[in-house]
């Protein structure tokens, strides 16, 4: 039986822990102030990485919080790499989490349906 790889799901652990105590400590974009780092997800072969977050606010806030996570993309490659000590850092995708939204949706329509 063959032992599945691991090394995607650790690299992406270390991915997430580097970004978020990067964007509290080191990234002083305050479009990126609010940003909590959910799940990070990474392809096999470790050249891809896909970060998603949540930010509190409106849609406003969240398409600025996408833009200054696209903007520190580079600084955060740099930060990965030296962390995970990779000859070629993966490329960095950042996509919102919608899923605690979605979540609130769900519970308002079973209020509404519980209510009529």
């Amino acid at each position: 039986m063959k032992r599945a790889n691991r090394r995607p799901e650790r690299v992406a652990a270390l991915i997430k822990e580097t970004v978020a105590g990067a964007l509290t400590a080191k990234v002083k974009d305050p479009r990126v102030g609010f940003v909590t780092v959910t799940s990070v997800s990474v392809t096999n072969d470790v050249s891809i990485a896909t970060i998603l977050f949540s930010v509190m606010g409106g849609e406003d806030e969240k398409a600025s919080a996408l833009e200054g996570m696209a903007s520190a993309r580079g600084f955060l490659r740099t930060m990965i790499a030296k962390k995970l000590d990779l000859r070629v850092a993966p490329e960095l995708r950042f996509k919102i989490d919608r899923g605690l939204e979605h979540a609130a949706r769900i519970d308002e329509l079973l209020a509404q349906n519980e209510d009529g």
